[in-house]
């Protein structure tokens, strides 16, 4: 996916309209990357403006007391996946990379904690993740990583209040690689989901045991 400045001001983005409501957002998004160049900026302008209504999207929103959830909303024509990820109380992912996808990721209710690494050197010696910075989300702020800005791992810091977040991947993939902090070293991971569009995935548990799912 390339970027570009989209020329009529009705498109930039500090003009964006507010999405209606959640099924405006999903068919805004559509619209958008139909086109095989979208602006990154304005993707994080509209996903950021909807106002989050539990009551639109709760069909959606499907927890694990385990584990985060995955769960799919939108395939995007093929070009991304719209995917609802549920966090219980101090749930987190793992340090992991994004398949060369562009992720956009957008609070929809609770607070999401985020910290970066850089990438690890190809030394075969075991050397410790340098952490290179750390930002939280509210409720309406929407994040943006790709593999060229590094690698993060995301948590709800809550001991208390779950989070639920919206995440954009363009284009999907269905494998990413997962990283130790202590040695640097690197698994490749198969990414499930635990519902598609509101309904439970079949997945058992002896497939999903595979490798942690990661956002």
């Amino acid at each position: 996916m390339e970027t570009r400045q989209i020329e009529d001001m009705d498109s930039s983005p500090d003009k964006v309209i507010p999405p209606e409501n959640f099924e405006d957002l999903i068919a805004r998004l559509r619209d958008i990357f139909q086109s095989d160049k979208v602006n990154i900026d304005y993707v994080k302008s509209l996903m950021s403006a909807y106002k989050s209504d539990r009551s639109e999207w709760k069909k959606f929103a499907k927890f694990d007391r385990n584990r985060y959830t995955r769960n799919l909303v939108d395939i995007g024509n093929g070009k991304y996946n719209l995917i609802m990820l549920c966090w219980n109380e101090s749930q987190g992912s793992s340090i992991h990379s994004h398949a060369n996808s562009h992720c956009f990721m957008t609070v929809l209710d609770g607070t999401l904690q985020e910290e970066f690494y850089e990438w690890p050197t190809e030394s075969e010696q075991d050397a410790e993740m340098t952490a290179v910075g750390t930002n939280t989300y509210n409720k309406g702020q929407t994040a943006y990583i790709s593999d060229e800005l590094g690698l993060h791992r995301v948590e709800n810091p809550s001991h208390s209040d779950r989070a639920i977040s919206l995440h954009l991947y363009s284009p999907p993939f269905d494998e990413c690689e997962c990283f130790d902090q202590k040695t640097g070293h690197c698994t490749k991971s198969k990414v499930t989901f635990w519902s598609k569009f509101g309904k439970r995935t079949p997945f058992g548990r002896a497939e999903t045991a595979m490798a942690p799912e990661n956002n």
